[in-house]
């Protein structure tokens, strides 16, 4: 009778268990219904740094149609979360009259990236609201957001760093400290112009091994013409130096390194490194910013990850004919307009691209036809780099009676298509993943 007593009692206890669960299940439904899906509200992202002054952000990848809030009263408890797309982060500097170049190297980004886009602007202040003006204008670009934030150097010796080498080139060095929540970066000048996917630049992180924290490319690929080897007075990584108009960087790894230095038998962190090696070599350094890098990476060259000359053309790679073997091969991916080569005549076919990219996203654009652009570009490149052109243009931000294949037009002054100019030069930035395509060709670049 008892053992029959103790079965009775333990089924009532575990009824009434039951019973208890099925209430709280009960209570948490109707509380997820009265509060509109159970999704916890997303913090709007700060514009600038500590969330003040003039600095403007434009967030991306908000929640659509088919995010929690379109679907009120549905729990997402058992719903599967996508994962969050990777977002690349570029940066640039601009001081003085880089206004428009920045803003062409910033189009050459968007027209060919894939994954979405985060971009750092740091300019004057007088700068502020002309970026504003036009980068709000892009609004059919639903993978960009950019943020402004003034030019900043240590206050006790802001003057020195801002009047190095060139208007607020040194801002550069400065941003590790300054993007702290920022992992990984890509830093470019204004005069940049990319030719093929920054995706495709940035996947050369995960070829970083475990000491290396910053990628450049070489200064030079001659030595018999290089600047470094003949002319510093400093210390410079490797046998002609290295670049810094464009340059990856792991920021987490740059700001936990200690790095070795010629001034202390004590290793110096980022941010403790660069005065002392400014006040060591401000007397024999000819270009600012490059030249304590070259410094740095002297000592430190384990750090370093040298990508090829493809990834930073320059004019110096025809000057004395074609010298960067790698772009003979495979192709130019970033094209580097340093010596105000999209300004004068000397380089014509830098000038050429230049200006073509400056005329794209001269009307408003709807997300559906920039996405048809993009699609009717790489279609036309792939063709072009396999069986060569058929000389017919694609419109591109161009008007339909300029489409004629030419570089420039001194008598209307307007700019050839980006496709015609493409066509000329045979710089096809496919968004293809295959190495085999051909990107730009260097001969072309050094016989115009």
């Amino acid at each position: 009778m008892r053992r029959y007593l103790r079965v009775v009692v333990l089924c009532l206890a575990c009824g009434f268990c039951s019973l208890l669960y099925a209430f709280s299940q009960l209570a948490v439904s109707l509380e997820e219904g009265a509060g509109g899906g159970g999704g916890k509200p997303q913090a709007a992202a700060a514009s600038w740094l500590g969330g003040g002054g003039r600095g403007a952000a434009r967030g991306a990848g908000s929640a659509g149609p088919a995010g929690p809030a379109a679907h009120p009263g549905r729990s997402d408890r058992y719903s599967v979360k996508a994962q969050p797309v990777e977002r690349m982060h570029l940066a640039v500097v601009a001081c003085g009259e880089r206004l428009q170049e920045t803003v062409t190297m910033l189009k050459s980004a968007l027209i060919f990236s894939i994954k979405p886009l985060q971009v750092h602007i740091f300019a004057e202040d007088q700068l502020h609201d002309s970026f504003k003006g036009i980068l709000d204008s892009w609004s059919f670009l639903q993978t960009f957001n950019y943020s402004l934030y003034p030019i900043t150097f240590p206050s006790e010796n802001a003057v020195e760093w801002k009047k190095l080498f060139k208007p607020c080139a040194s801002q550069r060095l400065f941003l590790p400290l300054i993007l702290k929540d920022v992992d990984s970066l890509l830093y470019v000048d204004t005069d940049i112009l990319f030719l093929r996917p920054i995706d495709d630049i940035w996947s050369l992180l995960k070829k970083f091994n475990s000491t290396q924290i910053a990628a450049m490319a070489p200064e030079h690929e001659e030595p018999r013409i290089g600047w470094y080897n003949r002319f510093a007075r400093h210390p410079y990584y490797g046998k002609t130096g290295v670049n810094s108009g464009v340059m990856l960087m792991n920021m987490t790894r740059m700001r936990r390194k200690y790095f070795k230095n010629d001034m202390t038998a004590v290793r110096l962190r980022w941010g403790d490194i660069l005065m002392p090696l400014l006040k060591k070599y401000k007397l024999n350094i000819t270009w600012g910013d490059q030249d304590l890098l070259n410094i740095i990476f002297f000592h430190n060259p384990e750090s370093l990850f040298v990508f090829p000359c493809q990834w930073n053309y320059r004019p110096d790679h025809c000057i004395y004919g074609s010298n960067c073997r790698e772009a003979e091969e495979e192709g130019i991916f970033i094209l580097h307009g340093n010596r105000g080569v999209y300004h004068d005549d000397k380089q014509p076919a830098f000038r050429a691209v230049y200006e073509a990219l400056r005329n794209v996203f001269k009307r408003h654009y709807s997300e559906k036809e920039f996405r048809l652009h993009q699609i009717a570009n790489e279609a036309h490149g792939i063709v072009c780099a396999r069986k060569g052109c058929s000389g017919r243009s694609l419109m591109l931000g161009s008007s339909k009676e300029a489409a004629k294949d030419q570089t420039h037009n001194k008598k209307s002054q307007h700019p050839a298509p980006l496709s015609g100019v493409f066509s000329r030069y045979q710089v096809w930035p496919l968004r293809a993943q295959s190495h085999q395509e051909t990107w730009a060709n260097p001969m072309q670049f050094c016989r115009n």
